[in-house]
């Protein structure tokens, strides 16, 4: 079992160097954030729309289905490869500027598409975004963080995302009309449904995009990324306008000392220094955390909720407004995690967070195999939101954003976040053939089991990082006692 890490000296060094600028920081770190949101409210919104759009462009089979609501995570993928290298050569800011016009952009040109293959290009446009929002957002926090509050600061990311969710939700509830029971294809297609719900549904996505285009705009570049590239008085500047020129001067001495420190080691190829066992141990628990994050089925949850809803017995109306509840929850046990999570650590809430995952799907698994219906399901899968906003859904971002050294940050957090693409499109894809094949208790039970295998790595291999700033875990990281 690997060792928790603590470092209570840098807790007191940096929380006794408290800064009247604690109201910009928060401000930076909120605008970085805003990519989260639009990664919630663009990824969840498909769940309202996606009994309207399927009628209107006649997708009956479970593959075209399965398609069109994981076609945007290939646009993810690409997205969140191309985010280490573009963050590395340009900088954060500009990736965050780049991400919020491309989702403007593909918002308004998923509401107006005509035709199926346009529908699904300007989704792929969009996950485009989403991939770079998601592997820039949560680095470029953490780059911007004292270790005291790196936590909160990065989960901020998930906050936003969840508010994105929320968002989504509201407005899929909102906008679609009551759909009778019974109703048939065909009377949905002619309805105000399946003619223009679905296009105001995405539609939406272009306000909250302008937000962010502006954020972006506002927020000064990472000041390790200057740091990193000799521009070290930007840096410094940076650092003075987030925690005073005491708490700039010591950490531009822990950057320059951990630079030192790589300095006289022989310098490799990135790819070799992945290679490094320290390296290489971070970035096989940032790969299995991401994945984990995906496999462990929650999002199912929340993309194919009308599917769950139904089985356990509810019409179309109280689907949209259950998933609003499912939302609320999510927001609610993520302000939980985000006032916790610099006190309790990150093993803490997350061996804990997947255990009661683990149980509540074998339950799931077990009242659909009884045909239960009812208001027995809907605790059940709060309960399942609340277990994973507290744990997996924050604690990843934060955890990827912060085990890896300065200097390969972007292209270690890459091939994380890339990885946390491919499995999240892959648990997308599958989940309507699995649906058939296994049953939705069958599917849950395979969940169940991809969580307890979780939570033995976990236990195994995740160390805690909490109160160490990311140059400390720099230098654990490459003596081997990360």
């Amino acid at each position: 079992m690997t060792t928790p890490i603590h470092s209570p000296a840098s807790t007191t060094t940096l929380q006794g160097n408290a800064s009247p600028r604690t109201g910009y920081l928060w401000f930076v770190a909120a605008s970085g954030a805003l990519g989260g949101l639009l990664f919630g409210y663009d990824w969840v919104v498909i769940g309202g729309a996606k009994p309207f759009y399927e009628v209107y462009f006649h997708l009956v089979s479970p593959e075209w289905q399965g398609w069109a609501m994981s076609c945007a995570l290939i646009g993810c993928l690409i997205g969140a490869v191309a985010a280490g290298s573009l963050s590395d050569r340009f900088g954060r800011k500009p990736l965050l500027i780049v991400a919020s016009l491309v989702f403007v952009m593909s918002s308004f040109g998923t509401a107006l598409a005509a035709r199926f293959v346009i529908f699904v290009t300007w989704r792929i446009l969009g996950g485009f975004a989403i991939g770079l929002a998601s592997g820039v957002s949560p680095m470029y926090i953490a780059e911007i963080s004292p270790a005291h509050l790196r936590g909160r600061l990065v989960s901020l990311n998930q906050m936003a995302i969840v508010i994105g969710i929320l968002m989504a939700q509201v407005v899929n509830w909102l906008i679609a009309h009551p759909v009778p029971a019974g109703a048939t294809p065909a009377a949905i297609l002619a309805s105000w449904n399946g003619q223009y719900a679905w296009r105001y549904m995405f539609g939406v996505t272009a306000i909250p995009s302008l937000l962010f285009f502006v954020a972006a705009l506002l927020v000064p570049e990472s000041p390790r990324w200057l740091a990193t590239k000799g521009r070290e008085l930007q840096a410094l500047r940076v650092l003075d306008r987030l925690g005073g020129a005491v708490y700039a001067r010591k950490v531009l001495e822990e950057l320059r000392s951990a630079s030192g420190e790589e300095s006289t080691a022989p310098r490799v190829s990135p790819l070799r220094e992945l290679a490094h066992s320290g390296v290489a141990r971070a970035l096989v628990l940032g790969v299995v955390l991401a994945v984990l994050q995906q496999w462990c089925g929650i999002n199912v949850i929340f993309n194919y909720a009308q599917e769950i809803f139904a089985a356990a017995g509810y019409q179309i109306s109280g689907i949209l407004f259950n998933i609003v509840i499912t939302g609320a929850v999510n927001v609610a046990f993520t302000i939980v995690a985000l006032s916790v999570i610099d006190r309790f650590g990150r093993r803490f809430l997350l061996i804990t967070g997947i255990t009661a995952l683990a149980a509540i799907y074998i339950a799931l698994g077990v009242l659909y195999r009884l045909h239960f219906t009812g208001v027995p399901m809907l605790v059940l899968v709060l309960a399942a939101i609340a277990a994973y906003s507290m744990s997996l859904a924050p604690v990843t971002w934060v955890v990827i954003s912060e085990i890896f050294p300065n200097r390969i940050r972007s292209s270690a957090v890459s091939i994380a976040v890339t990885s946390l693409w491919i499995a999240c499109f892959v648990l997308t894809y599958t989940f309507p053939l699995l649906n058939v094949a296994l049953s939705t208790a069958g599917v849950f039970f395979t969940y169940a089991a991809i969580c307890l295998a979780g939570l033995l790595f976990l236990y195994l291999r995740l160390p805690e990082t909490q109160n160490l700033t990311l140059e400390e875990i720099e230098m654990r990281l490459h003596a081997g006692r990360l």
